[in-house]
């Protein structure tokens, strides 16, 4: 049975608004016994195996709460929200997160982890954790590179300073700024009991998903989806229904899914793949994808796009009891 949701929106982190707009709430939410600390290494984070299973390396707080690093506009300890109660916050780790390098005591950023910790990519991982943990991993993520980009007004270039618990950056003239999401949207084309698939030119030969494009300027989602698909793959769409979304923080994506079949005479071999941007485009049948042909490889298992994919499969193997 394919979840509701697709990973990273289910909704299972209590992301906790009221703590992060209140700096009194924040300390106190630090010096809980059960405040956790997750490090970010640029993309990677800290895993390890807990009663058998794959799980975040998160770690006691300790220390004083400091949401700026000392004499700069870095960020420090961002608060996430809660995960079963416990207050949660995330710090950058290692050389490239610069000022935020700096130790922190024995659970700031540089502090050792479990002696198995290992330090991995969540494309590599996500699967295995809890949907609270991608969450988690999700929002840490696009809250540091977000802070990494936004030291500096893009209004008048003078500096800025986190505020809401790192939710938030205000400007010297008083101004709030916002972390930015970039909409995208993708889209599980269908057409007789076959959904289109393409493989992009930078990726290996065999490797395929749906098609996704951004959100253009002045363009609604449902335009950007018969101009996307149009592009990549000279197909005209007719019916088109939204899905579900999910957030895609790597560094800044919200990917908003659709489903679409083809308008009333297109003929479905009448495809002409983007040169610079698609390799390959390919009609596929459930029985090609379930498990996938040898020589198929289908997207990550934290996608939408796999998500939709899974679903899609599972309704027909619905309809055939």
């Amino acid at each position: 049975m394919i979840p509701d949701r697709p990973p990273l929106a289910t909704g299972a982190l209590d992301r906790d608004a009221v703590t992060r707009m209140d700096p009194q709430r924040l300390r106190e939410a630090w010096s809980e016994p059960g405040a956790r600390l997750l490090r970010v290494r640029g993309l990677e984070i800290p895993v390890h195996r807990e009663s058998g299973s794959l799980r975040l390396a998160l770690l006691p707080v300790s220390g004083e709460y400091a949401l700026a690093g000392p004499g700069s506009g870095s960020a420090r300890h961002l608060y996430l929200g809660r995960s079963d109660g416990r207050p949660v916050f995330a710090v950058a780790d290692g050389e490239s997160a610069g000022e935020a390098a700096c130790s922190d005591g024995p659970a700031g950023a540089g502090a050792k982890g479990p002696d198995d910790e290992e330090w991995r990519h969540p494309f590599e991982v996500g699967g295995d954790l809890s949907d609270t943990e991608r969450e988690l991993v999700a929002v840490a993520s696009a809250l540091l590179r977000w802070h990494e980009t936004a030291v500096f007004s893009p209004g008048d270039g003078l500096a800025t300073a986190p505020e809401h618990g790192g939710w938030a950056r205000r400007d010297s003239r008083g101004g709030e700024l916002f972390p930015r999401t970039d909409p995208a949207v993708i889209v599980l084309i269908e057409h007789r009991d076959r959904v289109l698939l393409g493989s992009n030119a930078l990726w290996e030969a065999g490797r395929f998903s749906l098609l996704a494009g951004f959100v253009e300027a002045g363009e609604s989602l449902e335009q950007a989806v018969v101009r996307e698909v149009f592009e990549e793959s000279g197909a005209r769409l007719g019916e088109i229904e939204y899905v579900t979304s999910q957030p895609w923080p790597f560094p800044r994506s919200l990917m908003v899914g659709f489903r679409a079949r083809l308008a009333d005479g297109a003929d479905p071999e009448d495809l002409r793949p983007d040169p610079e941007e698609i390799s390959e485009l390919h009609w596929f049948a459930r029985a090609e994808l379930r498990p996938p042909a040898p020589g198929i490889t289908l997207p990550m298992p934290l996608s939408i796009a796999r998500w939709m994919i899974d679903r899609w499969i599972d309704e027909g193997d619905a309809d055939a009891e």
